[in-house]
């Protein structure tokens, strides 16, 4: 029997991956405060979101689901948040050619700032401190004090969230997203690349068939997903006091909300039945998205899908496979096979980031493109031979020029790794990676879009 919620009922119930905070009034003082600030995200958003999700589960959209795997407070400006969206605008194009239908743009932005960890505790030449968590938790520096986890800075993050949210909304709606300025969206530093060159090509089709529409009477002024665009944002739902602060009920509705994004999800160490981060999503309207990995089992998956999802909604539930490229095909079929006896109604994405992080010979932590690209093409594989619908990818990715991932068209390589290493937790593809990815799925949609049209042709003969 299915317990009655209320946002604080997680607190009964066994939590992982939280800080171990050494003032605790000054963390209810901070959570006082955030309960009081106003909603970053607003409930009819979210439903918005959902029934675009809706269409994504009924195969009939795509989901492209990207950004930072960590925000941060030092890389923190208006052209690093404007670079990753133009990145996102550019793969959404490139998807939309491919797959000839609407893509819904979610962004890991305003508000992905904290990070589960492998260990609570950290040793560097003898010397043991708590872990790097995120800056919503403490810093990256190894120094006691700044690893010491400090509440104040759950306001630093909210304050950074609202501002992200404010210049992204702005990107969206007041005319960056136009179309028209499809050349524009192209990123000087991969200006001259290949993919580059090949989204200038694109983008050329793009102008000449706007321009055919213009002639015709269809103008930006008549239709506005010609100027504009829906852009959502997502996170980890890590800090359970940090989500419980913002959620609010709709007045609309009566429902209640987690209004610090649009979508969360929940992460492979955090998954439990009977945790709080599954009691106190269970209980918020949001879409929401859950993390699968090698070790789930497939009926824990059917348990947990309905504990999520009592209704069976389309668009609530979005299962994030990250299987590693060698596994993808092995790992996934059986959750799959289970979802669809089950009856449930879900959008399956493909994260092909964290199940291919390996250590290089440098010593730094990276992600090969070819697996990255293996894996996907795997999740593909496995949902065309199960009759069930690919309905999108979830990336780490940033619109700055970093040399992160290895390989790729600009062919990264091991050495060249510390050239622009610049992240706080985890490897990310840069926006020239991140748009040949983009190619490369549009090319798979195409084909799998183009198999679908005939073996309808061949029913109906």
């Amino acid at each position: 029997m299915v317990m009655k919620w209320a946002p604080d009922s997680w607190r009964g119930k066994e939590i992982r991956q939280v800080p171990t905070y050494p003032d605790l009034a000054a963390v209810e003082a901070v959570e006082r405060d955030l309960a009081s600030y106003p909603p970053l995200v607003f409930a009819g958003e979210a439903r918005r979101l959902k029934e675009q999700l809706g269409k994504v589960a009924e195969g009939k959209a795509f989901l492209l689901q990207g950004g930072d795997c960590a925000e941060s407070f030092a890389e923190f400006k208006a052209d690093n948040i404007r670079d990753t969206f133009k990145v996102m605008l550019q793969m959404a194009v490139v998807l939309t050619f491919g797959a000839a239908c609407p893509v819904v743009k979610v962004g890991r932005m305003a508000g992905q700032f904290a990070k589960p960890r492998s260990a609570p505790m950290e040793v560097l030449d003898g010397v043991e401190l708590p872990s790097y968590r995120g800056d919503i938790v403490n810093g990256i520096d190894f120094d006691a004090a700044v690893r010491q986890p400090d509440p104040a800075r759950l306001v630093r993050a909210y304050n950074q969230a609202a501002a992200t949210l404010n210049l992204l909304r702005a990107f969206a709606q007041g005319g960056f997203a136009d179309l028209h300025k499809v050349h524009q969206w192209n990123l000087q530093f991969i200006s001259g690349s290949p993919q580059g060159k090949r989204y200038e090509e694109l983008a050329t089709r793009i102008e000449e068939t706007l321009d055919f529409m213009q002639a015709c009477g269809v103008t930006p002024e008549d239709v506005n997903q010609l100027r504009e665009t829906d852009f959502y944002t997502s996170h980890e739902a890590l800090l359970l006091n940090y989500e419980q602060a913002l959620t609010r009920v709709d007045s609309l509705s009566g429902q209640w909300y987690d209004c610090s994004a649009h979508f969360l999800w929940v992460g492979d160490r955090t998954r439990q039945a009977d945790g709080a981060h599954l009691e106190f999503l269970r209980g918020v309207r949001n879409p929401l998205g859950m993390k699968c990995g090698p070790s789930l089992d497939p009926g824990e998956l059917v348990r947990l899908i309905e504990l999520l999802n009592p209704e069976n909604e389309p668009g609530r539930v979005t299962l994030i496979a990250r299987m590693g490229a060698d596994k993808v095909e092995t790992g996934l079929p059986p959750l799959v096979r289970a979802v669809e006896r089950a009856g449930q109604k879900v959008v399956w994405a493909c994260d092909p980031m964290h199940g291919n992080t390996i250590k290089s010979a440098s010593g730094y932590k990276t992600r090969p493109f070819d697996r990255i690209l293996a894996e996907v093409r795997g999740f593909f594989a496995v949902h065309r031979a199960e009759g069930t619908y690919a309905g999108g990818v979830h990336f780490e990715m940033t619109g700055q020029n970093v040399t992160e991932c290895t390989g790729g068209a600009q062919a990264i390589s091991d050495a060249s790794l510390g050239d622009r290493y610049h992240t706080h937790c985890d490897p990310r593809l840069n926006a020239d990676q991140a748009l040949e990815l983009a190619f490369l799925i549009s090319e798979q949609l195409k084909s799998e879009r183009q198999a679908r049209n005939n073996g309808q042709v061949a029913a109906a003969q």
